[in-house]
């Protein structure tokens, strides 16, 4: 018999096969072409394993929606209160490259075609970085990504007026193309049903004297984490690097066009550069120490398969 101590995990651990199983009579709804739209530049996803990570999770996530909608209504009853109905927010978080993105838009598309759940937003927590011009005042532009990046105090206001139930709430736009906020443009969201907030350091918790000392992450009704071994998620960003320097870092109006003209032994040199000095540091400080705070980890190996599913016990 293993010991008590072994036995007390606040984990369930899958793998792959017993994951998939979990939801087998849970109806897939997209197609191979929304999987190709909806993927990330270098993440080879496909319908496949669509059907058998992002399926069992999207069934998993409308669960937790019921079951939240009814404590909501539970607890309005027990006070003798109208309780306004309020979005189910999910944090989606990871390292650069790793394809937290990917994972965010096949769950909005996902959990969009739920009965309950028509009206998904996304919106990802670049839009929150400081403008390059307030970056580089404060001696940052190096550290872009980092936490000290962020406005994490509009960021969290922005979370929890839409959990309030406001009509309209907007978020700024960010450019990846320029590599900066837009300026004058916005995302509205409107009350709608699920909330998903993607980015590097969204499970963080909140730091004495920021924000009032509420993190973004307590919004938080689910959370998941998308882990890779970090020499996996580094061959992912210099091959990523390598596209986009034949694609977007060609335009005139992008902020990376000095990449364009490199020689690939050049480029693969300067993406190395670049993670090794500020996307590593990054993900070791800050980002992967927020893993375990997580309602579920998908583990994925050097193919972008997920292999492995930790999920959080209630």
């Amino acid at each position: 018999m293993p010991s008590p101590s072994l036995l007390a995990t606040p984990w369930v651990d899958l793998d792959r096969d017993a994951w998939s199983r979990l939801s087998a009579s849970t109806p897939l709804p997209l197609t191979a072409t929304d999987v190709q739209r909806l993927r990330a530049l270098g993440d080879p996803i496909d319908l496949a394993e669509v059907d058998t990570v992002y399926r069992p999770l999207s069934r998993l996530l409308d669960l937790h929606v019921g079951a939240v909608r009814a404590l909501h209504a539970a607890t309005g009853t027990f006070l003798r209160e109208d309780v306004t109905r309020t979005p189910f927010v999910i944090g989606v978080a990871g390292s650069v490259a790793v394809g937290k993105s990917t994972t965010a838009r096949l769950l909005r598309e996902l959990m969009a075609r739920w009965p309950a759940t028509p009206r998904v937003e996304l919106v990802t927590t670049d839009g929150f970085l400081h403008p390059n011009a307030e970056l580089t005042r404060r001696g940052l532009m190096e550290r872009k990504g980092f936490p000290e990046s962020y406005d994490r105090r509009a960021l969290v206001r922005f979370v929890s007026r839409v959990k309030a139930g406001e009509p309209e709430v907007e978020a700024p736009v960010y450019d990846h193309l320029t590599y900066d906020i837009v300026p004058g443009r916005w995302n509205v969201v409107r009350r709608p049903d699920v909330l998903i907030v993607e980015g590097l350091n969204v499970l963080q918790p909140s730091r004495r004297g920021a924000a009032g000392g509420v993190a973004v992450s307590d919004f938080f009704d689910f959370s998941i984490y998308v882990h890779a071994e970090e020499a996996d998620v580094r061959q992912w960003y210099l091959d990523r690097f390598l596209a986009l320097r034949r694609t977007a870092f060609a335009r005139p109006e992008s902020y990376f066009r000095r990449y364009a003209a490199l020689s690939d032994d050049e480029a693969l040199d300067r993406a190395g550069a670049i993670w090794d000095s500020i996307n590593a540091p990054n993900l070791r400080r800050n980002i992967a120490p927020t893993r375990d705070r997580a309602t579920l980890v998908l583990t994925k190996g050097y193919d972008h398969r997920v292999e492995h599913v930790r999920l959080r016990k209630l």
